[in-house]
C-alpha cells in the first residue's frame, strides 16, 4: 500500500533535504581546499594521482547535489501548483510519498560518507 502524506509533511522533508544538500556542498568546498593543500606540498606522482581522483569524485558529488536539488525543487513546484489548484481543500488532501527522492538522498548520503572516510585516510597519510 502506498504511503500518503500531507503537503506540509512533504514540504518539511524538502526543506530538510535542501538544507542537508547545502551543508554537503559546503563540506565539498572544504574537502577541495584540503586536497589542494596536500597536492601543493607533495609533488609525487602517487599523491597527484590520488588528488586528481578525489577532485574528480568531488566534481561528481557536486553534480549529484545539483541533480538532487533540481529534483526536489521540481517536486516543490508541483506541490505549489497543487495549492493553487485546490486552495480550499489542500489542508485535507494527501499526496503520494516521494519515496524516489528519499532513496536518492539516502544513497547520496551513503556514498558521501564513504568518500569522506576515504579522503580522511588520504589526508591523514599525506598531510
Amino acid at each position: 500500500m502506498e504511503t500518503k502524506k500531507t503537503i506540509y509533511q512533504l514540504h518539511e522533508e524538502h526543506k530538510t533535504w535542501l538544507n542537508k544538500l547545502l551543508f554537503y556542498n559546503d563540506e565539498l568546498k572544504i574537502m577541495d581546499k584540503r586536497i589542494l593543500e596536500v597536492a601543493e606540498k607533495n609533488t609525487s606522482s602517487e599523491v597527484r594521482s590520488l588528488a586528481d581522483h578525489f577532485i574528480n569524485q568531488l566534481t561528481i558529488q557536486k553534480e549529484q547535489i545539483d541533480i538532487l536539488s533540481h529534483d526536489i525543487n521540481s517536486h516543490e513546484m508541483f506541490l505549489e501548483a497543487a495549492t493553487h489548484d485546490n486552495a480550499n481543500s489542500i489542508d485535507h488532501e494527501r499526496f503520494s510519498d516521494h519515496k524516489k527522492h528519499r532513496e536518492s538522498i539516502a544513497t547520496f548520503e551513503k556514498l558521501f560518507k564513504e568518500l569522506r572516510e576515504e579522503l580522511i585516510d588520504f589526508l591523514s597519510k599525506w598531510m
